[in-house]
């Protein structure tokens, strides 16, 4: 079976700046090559709806896979990362964004939404290195059944999926 394809969006002002270093993007880059993913793309845009809405549309463009956010999914006044993703997803994925949001106490300030473009799955995370590593792993395991049916391959539903046995 051929890797999976993702991508790493870093979405932050003081990445672009010069500032910070994107040490969430490298962490996601990391976890996600060793867990079998093939990370063809990392790339850096400011916070702000316009920017995150044209990164991800140029993401998107010819490419079917895992596109993971980091950064701007909090209240502060520039987190903007939902704002930008909502304009540009076609299916919205809930339990994915709760399940990221249940990984960990601050989850709950989390506005990270999760969704579909075409034949890639979208998720927001948390800009730091460790928010970003603890919610991506709350989804890990479902990532690649996600991945197949977005593909549209034929895939049986995974072991104990389907209604309980009376």
């Amino acid at each position: 079976m051929a890797p999976l394809k993702t991508k790493v969006l870093t979405v932050s002002d003081g990445v672009i700046g010069g500032t910070r270093e994107d040490r969430s993007g490298a962490a996601l880059a990391e976890l996600l090559s060793n867990e079998g993913f093939e990370v063809v793309e990392r790339a850096v845009c400011p916070d702000g709806i316009d920017h995150v809405s044209t990164a991800i549309s140029n993401m998107v463009k010819g490419f079917s896979g895992l596109i993971v956010t980091t950064g701007g999914t909090g209240f502060g006044p520039r987190d903007l990362t939902p704002e930008g993703t909502q304009r540009v997803i076609e299916r919205s994925a809930p339990g994915l964004a709760e399940a990221i949001r249940a990984a960990s106490p601050l989850g709950r300030l989390s506005r990270g939404v999760c969704g579909t473009v075409g034949s890639c799955l979208i998720l927001n995370l948390p800009g730091s290195p460790g928010g970003a590593i603890e919610c991506i792993a709350a989804v890990l395991d479902v990532l690649p059944h996600a991945l197949e049916l977005l593909a549209g391959k034929p895939d049986p539903h995974p072991s104990g999926a389907g209604p309980p046995k009376r």
